[in-house]
């Protein structure tokens, strides 16, 4: 069975078992998250589209690791009026290892 689910302003295909990384969530390692907004569950031949939303779905969660991600080098230049500006982000993530699909 699995699942796509809409979380972050993103949009992930799930099984049973599969770990995902997202955007930052407000929990710690180790906790159980649900994710409410499901647009689409299916298995074998049978596939459920929500409009939007698929009505009394739901996918759980534990979360396995918040994180960093690579660095990310932002470099301004405009040539022959010596502007240069460098800057850096790493993007927080949450890993999520998914337990179950609720349809």
């Amino acid at each position: 069975m699995y699942a796509i689910i809409k979380t972050g302003g993103k949009q992930y295909k799930v099984a049973v078992g599969s770990e995902i990384i997202v955007e930052k969530l407000n929990a710690e390692e180790g906790d159980t998250v649900t994710f409410e907004e499901v647009l689409a569950v299916g298995e074998g031949a049978e596939f459920k589209v929500g409009l939007p939303l698929v009505e009394g779905a739901k996918v759980t969660g534990t979360v396995v690791k918040n994180g960093k991600g690579p660095k990310i080098r932002i470099f301004k230049y405009k040539h022959k009026t010596n502007y240069r500006r460098r800057q850096g982000h790493r993007q927080p993530f949450t890993k999520v290892k998914i337990d179950k699909i609720e349809a």
